[in-house]
Order: structure tokens, then C-alpha cells, then sequence
């Protein structure tokens, strides 16, 4: 029989394993996936990133959670298994920083080992602390690397049975069409991400209709991250041009940019356009506060996305703290905490898939630790099985 706790995230009832399950979040960010991951039921006791602007928003919404300012490439296995403690089930999330594995970024063989490299620390320290189960989230692209086969062929060393697939968070909640590489492992048997669930699907209006109008430039006073960047003459005739789920192309000739009148510039037509109300949001990059930077105008105000609508679009709570009150509102530091972030959403699906395999698996099946070989192929959900 589960137990069940109420949740310090949400103060709902979340199912709890018969074994405590505890988590480690590498690379933790904002706190996107520690958010998910308890909102589901996990333990989570510590979170490490080496960007200091992340403290504030970790530990102001994760109330006894550490954060650790580490450079994972220096970390020590010790101090993570330090960090476990007498865990009965132990989770060790890395999910690496993006964009050297991102379609806008160099290949991989031309990119500096201090920017992948990071995946290959997060595998010495899974062979160093060998945790129950491991799980990553990255760009769809990662696959394609070696450094990504590099990782699967370690784990598969080590025992683990593997499971990674490029899914759609729109599918698990999220109002975003976000496609993402989840992966998860196990050294307790077949690990998978529970399947989608059509009817949770959500609409930028479903998350974002309620919240206070602003105009561009213009901060709500109740909440200082609803506050939206100034545009400029030219982009607000832009904007009051454009409909939703439009593009530049729909604007006379005297306020298309220069660069989309070349012959280059038609293959480009996912800047400066309107979301629609009706539908997810595009995919949010670190810059989705900039009305150029992609489909990011608000539907109906004349305006870009605000850092606020930008962290419920990531599936954040409307009251997620991101600055200590009173601090100035960097757009250029918030977008980057927000944009990176591993969605809420989808933390809380694969915290709920892990706790599905530990009621399952834990303590009834032998740890699969020693064994080699076993199989590959395709699960029901199309997500890769590697044993």
C-alpha cells in the first residue's frame, strides 16, 4: 500500500513510495525539475548549479532543500553520496546544460569540451555513486552526438536498464509545444515515462487569460515579473499588425525588416508573431521576452510575453519567487533562469514515472546490477529501450 504526504509545492495529496525515494538535481537551475519532482512525491535534498543567480528561486520555493554552488566538473562523488544519506532508493538527475547540443549551436566536433563535457562528468559521477535510478532531460538533438552514445554505453556498463524517448510536453500538461530527450534508467528492472494523457492538454488561454493587462514597458505593481520590455515605434506598428498565429508576412512592405525581403530571410517566418489563445505556446527560448525573438507577442495586448507569463508558460506557479523582493528585474538573467528551465510539468511526470517503477520494482525484483546483455528496442510509449 502507498503512502501518502501532502506536498510542500503544491499542498495537495501526492502518492509516496513504499520506499523513501530521494533525489540529488544536478544542474538544478531555477528549480523547474526539483518543483516537478516533488510535486509528484519525491524527496528532493539538494540541488547544485554554478550560476548564483539560481539560489534565490531554489531555495526560496523549496523550503529544506540545499543548494550547492558547484561546478559539476569539480564535484566529488562523495560529497553527493554525502548528500544521499541512508536514502532506500536513490535518484541522481543531471540535466545539462543545452546548447551545445541545441540546432542553433555548432556540431559536436567542433564544439570545446568544456561545453559538452559536462555529460561525461555527469556519467563519472553516476559510475562513482551508482544511484538507484538516473534521469536527463535535453534537446532532441542531444541523441544525435556521440557524446549522447558515449552516456548510454556507460550506463548499459553499469547495469542500468535504460529508457530515453523525444517527447511533447504539450502532451503531459504543459501549455508549450516543447519537444525534449527524457531520459530515465534503472538498476531495478524496465524503466519508462508513464504515456501521455490528451485530456490535460492546455491552452495559452487556460494559464495566461486571467492575469493583469500591461502595456509594453509596463510592470504590475502587485507583482514586479509581470512587467514586459519596451518596444520600439517601428515594433509596435509591428505588433498592432500582426494577428495571431500570423506572421511579418502579413505586414505591408514598409515594416518588413530588410533582412526578411532576401531571398534568405523567407525561411524565417517564426519571428515577430502573435500567439494564439487557442493553442499551446511555441517552444520559449531564453529571449522569449523580445517580440522579434520568435512567436512570443501576447495574443490580444499590444506587447511581448512578460517574465511572468514566460514562468506559467513554463509551468512555474503564478507565485514562484524569482528575485528577493526588492531586487532590480534583469530581463537578460530571468529569461535565461526561465528559458532553461526543465518544465515543471514535465518534472512532475518524470517523478511520478519513477515512482511508479519503485512501487513496482523496489524491493520485490534483485538489482539488475551485475547483469550484462540483455535488450534493445522500441516500448508502446516509441521511447528506446537499452538493457
Amino acid at each position: 500500500m502507498a503512502k501518502y504526504a501532502r506536498t510542500s509545492a503544491t499542498n495537495e495529496w501526492a502518492e509516496r513510495p513504499e520506499q523513501e525515494v530521494v533525489c540529488v538535481d544536478l544542474f538544478c537551475g531555477a528549480g523547474g525539475l526539483t518543483h516537478g519532482l516533488i510535486n509528484a512525491g519525491v524527496h528532493v535534498v539538494a540541488g547544485v548549479d554554478f550560476d548564483k543567480a539560481c539560489e534565490h528561486p531554489y531555495t526560496a520555493n523549496h523550503e529544506g532543500v540545499a543548494f550547492y554552488k558547484y561546478d559539476v566538473a569539480k564535484l566529488e562523488a562523495s560529497e553527493v553520496t554525502k548528500w544521499f544519506g541512508n536514502a532506500s532508493v536513490r535518484v541522481l538527475a543531471g540535466c545539462a546544460p543545452c546548447q551545445p547540443f541545441s540546432s542553433y549551436s555548432q556540431r559536436y566536433d567542433t564544439v570545446g569540451t568544456e561545453r559538452w563535457g559536462l555529460l561525461n562528468h555527469f556519467a563519472r559521477l553516476i559510475k562513482e555513486v551508482q544511484p538507484d535510478i538516473v534521469t536527463m532531460e535535453n534537446v532532441p538533438t542531444v541523441t544525435k552526438h556521440q557524446v549522447f552514445e558515449d552516456f548510454i554505453k556507460t550506463l548499459r556498463s553499469l547495469g542500468y536498464v535504460i529508457w530515453f524517448n523525444v517527447i511533447d510536453c504539450s502532451k503531459y500538461g504543459l501549455p508549450q509545444r516543447r519537444r525534449r530527450t527524457v531520459l530515465l534508467a534503472s538498476l531495478h528492472g524496465e524503466i519508462k515515462l508513464r504515456a501521455p494523457d490528451v485530456s490535460a492538454g492546455k491552452t495559452v488561454e487556460d494559464v495566461l487569460k486571467g492575469l493583469p493587462v500591461l502595456r509594453h514597458g509596463g510592470s504590475n505593481k502587485d507583482d514586479p515579473l509581470h512587467t514586459s520590455s519596451s518596444l520600439s515605434p517601428l515594433n509596435y506598428e509591428r505588433i498592432m499588425a500582426s494577428t495571431p498565429g500570423g506572421t511579418w508576412r502579413e505586414w505591408p512592405k514598409r515594416l518588413i525588416a530588410q533582412c526578411h525581403l532576401k531571398k534568405t530571410g523567407e525561411t524565417y517566418p517564426g519571428v515577430y508573431g502573435r500567439m494564439k489563445w487557442e493553442e499551446p505556446a511555441p517552444t520559449l527560448t531564453t529571449q522569449f521576452y523580445g517580440f522579434g525573438n520568435g512567436r512570443f507577442g501576447h495574443p490580444s495586448q499590444a506587447r511581448g510575453l512578460s517574465l511572468r507569463e514566460g514562468a506559467i508558460l513554463q509551468g512555474f506557479p503564478q507565485d514562484y519567487s524569482f528575485v528577493p523582493k526588492g531586487d532590480p528585474i534583469q530581463f537578460k538573467v530571468l529569461g535565461r533562469l526561465i528559458g532553461n528551465a526543465v518544465p515543471v510539468d514535465l518534472g512532475r511526470v518524470i517523478g511520478e514515472s519513477i515512482i511508479a517503477h519503485v512501487n513496482q520494482h523496489v524491493g520485490q525484483y534483485p538489482s539488475l546490477t551485475n547483469q550484462r546483455g540483455g535488450r534493445n528496442g522500441r516500448d508502446h510509449t516509441g521511447g528506446t529501450v537499452v538493457a
